[in-house]
């Protein structure tokens, strides 16, 4: 599939995160093309609770397209009914992984690889709540504004996507000039 714009490919994938005493995991979902966390959550159960909240954030962030497609493993969260159903309902085309191929979801692979090596493994997190504060603030603030990506042109995610807005803007508006 060969992107052209941002909401036409989001990935989704999970890790866990190691607390003092137990663990906790972590469901992102990525634009694929502006490589932005557009939905995330951390919550203490591998249950689908996990991937809905963040999958419900992606669509209140983000505008669906019929052209949209979603993909993640086969996990059970990404397979489970209420899921699916929240996918059809959009409607957003479903795409999981070839079975025991890891290399499909490689992109987003990289995203839990990026956050755990410039933040998790950095820091010693006492609960949930710490997690989750810190974690959110690398995504938000770190990763979105200031990491940049060599596939970017060297740009952060929100710049990237702000100068995407931009050329759109400038490019209808010459369209209404020809017009």
């Amino acid at each position: 599939m060969m992107l052209t714009g941002i909401d036409q490919l989001w990935r989704a994938d999970i890790t866990y995160v190691r607390l003092e005493v137990e663990f906790v995991y972590v469901a992102v979902i990525l634009d694929a093309y502006s490589r932005r966390v557009i939905g995330w959550e951390l919550d203490g159960t591998l249950e689908d609770s996990l991937t809905l909240a963040a999958l419900r954030m992606a669509l209140s962030r983000r505008t669906v397209t019929p052209e949209l497609v979603h993909h993640s493993d086969r996990g059970v969260q990404y397979a489970s009914g209420d899921y699916t159903q929240l996918l059809k309902d959009h409607p957003i085309q479903i795409s999981m992984s070839r079975k025991a191929n890891p290399w499909d979801n490689a992109a987003c692979e990289s995203f839990m690889k990026t956050l755990k090596c410039e933040e998790v493994y950095r820091t010693e997190y006492r609960d949930e709540a710490e997690a989750r504060s810190r974690i959110g603030e690398f995504i938000e603030r770190v990763y979105h504004h200031k990491r940049l990506h060599s596939a970017l042109d060297y740009r952060p995610p929100a710049e990237f996507e702000r100068d995407l807005r931009a050329q759109k803007r400038k490019a209808a508006a010459a369209r209404r000039f020809i017009a």
